[in-house]
């Protein structure tokens, strides 16, 4: 088992760096002058080259590269041009917002999506599971640009039920889940009822019923164990898709998680700072992933890990 995770983690290195060297060149590719933006259009030039030189965005790309790799190796990721300070206490003190967000984005996922996907497979072609699919597909069809302002309007606005943005309690946290979620729900109940119709069609289910054992512990003790490999399979890329894409939900809401500090990121030209959310989001995604393929053999003991 240690072997595989360290193996698991080794391959993921090169993707790593792929990664940060694709986002490395990209964002010295865009148009626009960090510098620039910093002491406005009427600075003189004086004060440009003096600045530019100060933060060694006058040296050439493969030198900033190879400081900026040499900086990782040291633990260094380097200074925020926005805030003037180390990226790193600034991007790890925002990653339990977003962390947090995902986890409740997921939770609502999962609460709406096993339910309703176990119980439109138990009555597959009748209304309630036609009436499931066209939730789902509406699900799939709404973005969350479109179904953050939505529920703000009637939540926040008209009732006055729940507050418009922030990070609080509870209350705060309801829509932002509620907006990442649906879609992800929509995702997850088409895989909950693809599996559930294959594993219900099975012989051991038969049997069961035969046997006069009740439905439900044919449903949840039978049934929905041997379906549940695919599902986490879905379960885990949703997560790790949650913390890479709350962008637009942070923003909408104004969630003070690692996406909106990319955007601030992006709209500065704050190259290392936009890194550094990069390299915090890629390696959630790869841990996520690594913790998924550890749960299969939990799950499923026909499961080996070599």
């Amino acid at each position: 088992m240690i072997r595989h995770i360290f193996l698991r983690v080794l391959y993921t290195l090169p993707a790593l760096w792929l990664i940060l060297t694709m986002v490395f060149l990209l964002i010295h590719v865009v148009p626009g002058d960090p510098v620039l933006q910093m002491l406005g259009q009427d600075a003189r030039a004086e004060d440009l080259a003096q600045l530019r030189h100060s933060l060694g965005l006058d040296q050439p790309i493969g030198v900033q590269y190879a400081l900026y790799l040499e900086g990782l190796a040291r633990g260094d990721w380097g200074r925020s041009i926005r805030f003037s300070g180390p990226v790193r206490p600034i991007v790890l003190e925002r990653f339990p917002a977003t962390l947090e967000l995902s986890l409740a984005a997921l939770l609502v996922c999962v609460a709406i999506a096993i339910p309703a996907g176990v119980f439109s497979a138990w009555r597959r072609g009748s209304r309630a599971d036609r009436a499931t699919s066209f939730f789902t597909l509406l699900g799939l069809s709404v973005p969350n640009f479109a179904l953050g302002p939505v529920l703000i309007l009637v939540f926040s606005v008209e009732i006055g039920w729940l507050p418009v943005s922030g990070r609080g309690g509870v209350s705060h946290l309801i829509l932002p889940a509620a907006t990442l979620g649906a879609a992800l729900a929509a995702i997850l109940t088409r895989m909950v009822r693809g599996s559930m119709i294959e594993e219900l069609s099975s012989d051991y289910v038969r049997t069961a019923r035969a046997k006069g054992i009740p439905e439900t512990s044919v449903l949840f003790r039978h049934a929905f164990p041997n379906a549940l490999i695919p599902v986490i399979t879905i379960v885990g890329l949703q997560f790790g898709s949650l913390l890479a894409g709350t962008i637009i939900t942070e923003s909408i809401f104004s969630w003070p998680g690692i996406g909106r500090l990319a955007v601030q990121a992006i709209s500065a030209r704050d190259y290392p700072l936009l890194q550094g959310c990069i390299l915090v989001i890629a390696v959630s995604y790869v841990l996520v992933n690594l913790l998924t393929d550890l749960v299969y053999a939990v799950v499923d003991p026909r499961v080996r890990l070599q």
